[in-house]
Parts: structure tokens; sequence; C-alpha cells
């Protein structure tokens, strides 16, 4: 079990497609011995879509994770100070969510715990889902893969013909990028695909 003892703070944004994948990267992080503290935005938090209802969502969350959910600014900001985890691993990082954390704006629960975690000097993990990554977004990744302690799971295009602006990560590649970031080194190749 390669993350026996690790403590993740699992931020949870609204890249709604892709929720069906987050499932099983939870029960991978658990298998593979992390304890797993789920973190909502408010959107994905309160959004149903024609992914699923959301209270089903959260109901397998907490379940997976054995966790309560924080869903709030306030339950989020205690993070930092009370040195709740080891690595805070945004997943799926939604477009919005990078622009803001790249912009320094803290206006979500993710956001918070983020930056409560970011102020003890530890490593955030960015899980790229983003319908504009190569576009209007291409600049806040590049501020973010040059800013102290922030590193990303691999990404590349999930679909060049019809999303050519679309980044997705590797899930494949989770479980390593958290061992590296811990060590505070990037994941390498970054760029993934043919």
């Amino acid at each position: 079990m390669e993350l026996t003892n690790i403590r993740i703070g699992l931020g949870i944004t609204g890249s709604f497609c892709t929720f069906s994948k987050l499932f099983s990267v939870i029960e991978t992080l658990k298998n593979e011995g992390a304890t797993v503290l789920p973190i909502m935005s408010q959107n994905a938090y309160t959004t149903d879509t024609r992914f699923g209802n959301i209270n089903e969502i959260k109901e397998k969350i907490e379940n997976l994770t054995n966790n309560k959910i924080i869903a709030t600014i306030p339950e989020a900001e205690p993070i930092g100070p009370k040195n709740l985890i080891d690595i805070m691993f945004i997943y799926p990082c939604t477009g919005n969510t990078i622009a803001k954390l790249a912009n320094a704006i803290t206006d979500t629960p993710v956001l918070m715990a983020t930056k409560s975690h970011l102020r003890n000097q530890k490593p955030v993990l960015i899980g790229i889902s983003t319908n504009d990554g190569l576009g209007a977004n291409a600049k806040n990744i590049g501020n973010l893969l040059n800013t102290k302690n922030i590193f990303f799971v691999p990404f590349g295009q999930d679909d060049y013909i019809k999303k050519p602006n679309s980044l997705v990560c590797d899930n494949e590649k989770i479980t390593t990028a958290i061992k590296n970031a811990l060590e505070f080194r990037q994941v390498q190749p970054i760029l993934t695909g043919d």
C-alpha cells in the first residue's frame, strides 16, 4: 500500500462528467492506504445534472471515504491551522477553480481548503478536467505550473477533434503523482497522449 498513513484532502469541483470516475479514484486511494477527507465546492455539492443525482453522489462519496463532506468555507478554513492533511488533491479540477486558484480567489470550500493547506508549505496536486485548458485557461495553467508547492497529475487532450481545448488528467498516474508531490516533485512527463 503506497499511500499508507497519508491524509489526502480531496477537493471535488463541478466537472460533473468526471464524477463517474471519481468513485474509482477514491477506491484506489483508500486501497493504497490513504485517509480521504472530501471537500466539495458549492456547485459540486448542490447541483443535480444529467450525470447524476447529487444526493446519491454525496452519499456514495461519504460511504467510500468514511468521512463527512466539508461543504462550507468555515468548515474548510481549519484544515491548515489544524494540520489535517498531508496533501490537497483537487479532482476533478475545473477551469473555473484553476482560474481562481491562479488569481488568489478564495470563494469556495475547495479553494479555502487549498489556501489554508498551502499556509503549511505542503503540496497541492491538481487533477485537471476542463473544456478550456488550451483556450482561455492556458495562461492560468501556466501560472500554476510555475507556482511553489502546486503540482499536476499528467494530462492531455481527451477529444482533440470535437473538443480541441479540452484537457483531462490521466487517472492511471494519480498515485504516482501523489507520491511525487509529497516529495515536492512534478511527475514527468506532464503531458500525455500521442
